[in-house]
């Protein structure tokens, strides 16, 4: 499937392929390498929303709000 391709699906469509590539991804995460750099930024993300500084949004909740967008 080319790029075209992708850009002329409606959204829930892409939605649908985004979650399948990142279900693969995390089912092969052990073979990805992250830089040092990025490990510090998750730990700083996580750090912020135990202690409350920061908000954590339900996945399924962005899609409904992404779709309601789109209408």
């Amino acid at each position: 499937m080319s790029i075209a391709e992708i850009k002329r699906l409606p959204l829930s469509e892409k939605l649908q392929i985004m979650e399948a590539l990142w279900e693969d991804l995390r089912s092969n995460a052990d073979a990805i390498l992250v830089a040092d750099w990025q490990k510090d930024l998750l730990n700083a993300r996580r750090r912020a929303v135990e202690q409350g500084t920061e908000q954590v949004l339900d996945w399924d909740d962005v899609k409904d709000s992404l779709g309601r967008k789109g209408r």
